[in-house]
């Protein structure tokens, strides 16, 4: 990354934390995040984290201890359709969206999705997803006015849980943030079109 990590209470990383979820990639990964002065971290899976999806307990293991088993500073949370409360926080997270090539946590838009978000529960401080309601921060390039890549049935989910916060990512050219009545959505991708991770992150007091 070229911008610096600013200090905070709580490091969110919403997703493709690897280019394509190896072992080494993911060890390496979480050496880094680990290394952070954030006293709590939560990670979503993304697209490119395949191994989550193949196989979730090893992953989850090599995010928090690498290859040779070390546990250096504090533990990373994995949310996948699951629930956490933090410094009296709620948050929940879940790695899919719609099918996109092919890549991991890929579901059919219509009803295959719409289970997943049907599990979000109501009365969230923070959602984080990996990729972006339909019609939110979607776009890969909003300046030429590029198609709304986000999900229909996460913007109902959206709508019905009224979490105070949304973060997400997957699609680079959609990154900022936008506060709507009840929520403020955020797309984190610190990543540009080509890859590279010039952006900065997002500081929310909350």
């Amino acid at each position: 990354m070229t911008a610096p990590i600013p200090e905070g209470d709580i490091l969110i990383h919403a997703g493709d934390g690897t280019n394509v979820g190896r072992m080494n990639e993911i060890a390496a990964a979480g050496v880094w995040l680990r290394s952070l002065p954030h006293k709590h971290k939560v990670f979503v899976a993304g697209n490119h984290d395949w191994m989550f999806e193949k196989n979730c307990a090893m992953a989850v293991q090599l995010l928090n201890q690498g290859l040779t088993g070390d546990t250096l500073n504090s533990k990373i949370v994995y949310l996948e359709d699951s629930a956490v409360e933090i410094e009296g926080l709620k948050i929940y997270g879940s790695p899919w969206q719609p099918r996109f090539l092919d890549w991991a946590f890929n579901l059919d838009r219509g009803e295959s999705i719409k289970k997943k978000w049907d599990l979000i529960p109501e009365g969230l401080d923070i959602l984080i997803t990996h990729g972006p309601p339909m019609g939110i921060l979607d776009q890969t390039n909003p300046v030429l006015g590029t198609d709304h890549l986000g999900c229909e049935e996460l913007i109902k989910a959206v709508e019905r849980a009224k979490p105070k916060v949304h973060v997400f990512g997957h699609i680079h050219g959609g990154y900022g943030k936008v506060q709507y009545p009840n929520t403020l959505f955020i797309n984190a991708a610190i990543c540009d079109e080509a890859y590279k991770p010039w952006r900065e992150p997002v500081v929310v007091d909350l």
